[in-house]
């Protein structure tokens, strides 16, 4: 009694804890969800900051690539028409005043001796002539390399102290000068990275970020701009590329930590998720009192179902105007249509009969009317849709719906054919049974009549004969003389035995009327062990007269027999009977008869006995088999042909069925069931 709360209590924490972690799993799935949104937000506006920062320096690169570019056609239009030294030093000097990036162009001839140079105005440089004159240098560096390109080429970076202490980093450009291709001296233009940073790269970008040459270790050559510090820097760093030298450009920029809603579209979508999330709440809410309620439903119509597809009684729902809106299997079934033939229908039904239609019209028209009381069940004849008849009982009643409203009729029909023929089956039976019993007891009659008064009857003629002898007169006497008295009185004695036979014949005929009216006895509890018991003396008798072994076997624990014990005796008696004559007949070594008792297949409403009588005869032979339980029907000379009809008669008349087949390895096997005595229910059962 404890192990049940304990299983309860137990799947009541299961069910609550299952539930518990789906609204819990729920939650932490839209806390990560609007986690997630804010940290794209702030991800998707961090890398708009570095896109924009790439955009820009790449753009700063291609002002510079772009410009270099420009001042490379400057300087190459110094020596166009080969000028003389004044007139170069002042296109120099103007160019130098037009390009502050550039702080000083050499014009040297091919072996690298300075032929004149100019400086620009804007910042002091000190120069020493001996380290620009180096074969070392970077100027001669990048001239070498010039030469062997063939075109321009730029030195790496190098630190140039100016006058003022202070120094910047520089970088060289070496121009070959040819004249009628061949070529003439080198021109070196010096270039200072912070100006170049100044004048080359757009001042906006210089506004809001900080730019920088550095080299590809990360190492900076030279910065422009003060951006803003702020917590997190965003970085973007490009390649220029330049014949014999490349400089890395890096900006850099610091942008402020995004905030819980960086911008309104993270703040709407977080408005709409914690929308969504409420809407959710509710939707789940309704959709399991929906899914609770459909659940319900479904049991009840499922239910509801089960029970209609096994009923046997046919259902018919009918509207107020008589239309057909509902009909079950069994129905279906009953009048052999299709539910999709019989829906909707309402003048007429397809299985009324046609010579009919116009009365059934007018006894639904009645009882639309409400005419007729509800729930009282009529008989009607159908038609099935083959054109069959068959008889039904209909019982009708109003039909109301859930709100207590008269929507229709519901109609419940019984199919009375298979009753009827039991009935007409019943009757034949009865009659049948009636003609062989009296056939039977006629017979019986006769042959204990014959036999028993057999001896009186002798007795009473002997008696007789003797009395007739004595009352002879003596010899030679006359013919009136009187008998002697002593003859007298054995007169009257052979008179008194005579009295006596005839009275002992009346009781012979008394007990034969009283064994005629056991058979009309009613019905009692017998055990099939007081049934076998009963035969057994005559059975054993014939059996030792043909050699026949007899085996009897009961099931332990079977219960007792309703029947009527005397007939049952002599079906029991009469299958025996025949089969040990089946089994006298030459041929047959092995002669046993098997006596049978057991449990047969049972349901909810009865319980069967199986009685079973098994030889080792001949068998029966397959047209024999089919007029075996024919009355007047046998294949003895002596026999009358009643004795398998009156036993299977008595018992159908049980409730029971008698049957055969064949046994194994040889002979026939008869069976008949009996029902299970049932004891009657006591008073306090039939209370509950």
């Amino acid at each position: 009694m404890s192990s049940k709360p304990r299983k309860t209590l137990w799947q009541r924490w299961r069910g609550a804890w299952r539930r518990w972690s789906l609204w819990t799993l729920l939650v932490a799935l839209v806390v990560a969800m609007l986690v997630t949104v804010v940290w794209l937000a702030g991800r998707y506006e961090a890398s708009q900051v570095q896109s924009r920062l790439e955009r820009d320096t790449a753009d700063a690169v291609s002002d510079v690539r772009v410009a270099l570019t420009r001042n490379l056609q400057s300087l190459q239009a110094l020596h166009a028409e080969d000028p003389g030294v004044l007139a170069w030093e002042v296109n120099a000097s103007e160019l130098l005043r037009g390009h502050r990036e550039l702080v000083r162009l050499e014009w040297r001839d091919t072996g690298m001796r300075l032929r004149s140079q100019v400086q620009t105005p804007y910042r002091p440089v000190y120069w020493d002539r001996g380290t620009r004159e180096s074969a070392h240098s970077d100027a001669s560096l990048a001239c070498a390399n010039a030469r062997r390109l063939s075109g321009p080429a730029y030195s790496s970076s190098y630190f140039q102290p100016h006058g003022d202490g202070l120094g910047s980093e520089m970088m060289e450009l070496c121009l070959p000068i040819t004249s009628g291709g061949r070529n003439t001296g080198f021109l070196v233009a010096t270039y200072a990275l912070n100006a170049m940073l100044e004048d080359l790269v757009g001042h906006g970008l210089t506004r809001s970020q900080e730019a920088s040459f550095t080299e590809a270790d990360g190492t900076r050559l030279a910065v422009l701009g003060a951006a803003r510090r702020g917590s997190r820097m965003f970085t973007a760093t490009h390649l220029l590329d330049l014949p014999g030298a490349t400089l890395v450009l890096r900006m850099d920029t610091w942008h402020s930590a995004p905030s819980l809603f960086p911008n309104v579209l993270t703040a709407l979508v977080t408005a709409m998720s914690i929308a969504l999330v409420t809407v959710m709440v509710v939707l789940v809410r309704d959709n399991r009192r929906r899914l609770r309620a459909e659940r319900d439903l479904g049991d009840a119509l499922a239910f509801r179902k089960a029970m209609e597809d096994s009923l046997v009684t046919g259902l018919r729902a009918r509207d107020l105007e008589g239309r057909i809106t509902y009909v079950n299997p069994a129905f279906c079934d009953m009048v052999g249509f299709a539910p999709q033939e019989l829906l909707g229908l309402s003048a007429s039904a397809p299985y009324w009969p046609p010579e009919r239609v116009e009365e059934y019209q007018q006894r639904q028209a009645i009882r639309f009317a409400g005419y007729m009381p509800p729930r009282e069940g009529f008989e009607s004849e159908f038609m099935r849709k083959d054109g069959t008849r068959f008889p039904v009982l209909i019982i009708e009643a109003p039909l109301i719906n859930a709100q207590g409203l008269h929507t229709g009729w519901m109609s419940a029909f019984l199919d009375m054919s298979e009753q009827r023929r039991i009935e007409e089956l019943s009757r034949a039976s009865q009659e049948r049974l009636q003609a062989t019993a009296r056939l039977a007891t006629v017979g019986e009659m006769a042959s204990l009549l014959s036999h028993e008064l057999n001896q009186p009857l002798a007795a009473i003629s002997s008696y007789a004969t003797g009395s007739m002898n004595l009352l002879e007169a003596p010899v030679g006497a006359g013919d009136a003389a009187p008998p002697p008295p002593e003859n007298l009185q054995d007169v009257r004695m052979a008179m008194q035995a005579i009295a006596r036979q005839a009275e002992r014949a009346g009781k012979v005929i008394k007990s034969v009327h009283d064994f005629v009216r056991r058979r009309d006895q009613a019905r009692e509890a017998v055990s099939a062990q007081q049934l076998l018991d009963a035969i057994m003396p005559l059975v054993s008798l014939q059996a030792r007269k043909i050699g026949v072994r007899v085996h009897t076997a009961v099931e332990a624990d079977l219960p007792p027999a309703l029947c009527d014990r005397t007939m049952v005796e002599q079906v029991l008696l009469n299958l025996a009977r025949n089969a040990m004559q089946a089994m006298d007949v030459p041929g047959v070594s092995k002669r046993v008869l098997e006596i049978r008792a057991r449990r047969a297949a049972s349901n909810a409403h009865q319980a069967w006995i199986e009685f079973a009588v098994a030889d080792l005869g001949a068998g029966i032979e397959p047209e024999v088999a089919e007029r075996l339980f024919t009355p007047f029907f046998t294949t003895r000379a002596e026999g009358m042909g009643l004795g398998l009809s009156l036993c299977r008669t008595v018992i159908e008349q049980h409730g029971g069925f008698l049957g055969f087949a064949p046994n194994e390895p040889r002979g026939t096997v008869f069976t008949f069931t009996l029902p299970v005595h049932q004891p009657p229910a006591s008073s306090s059962s039939t209370a509950s």
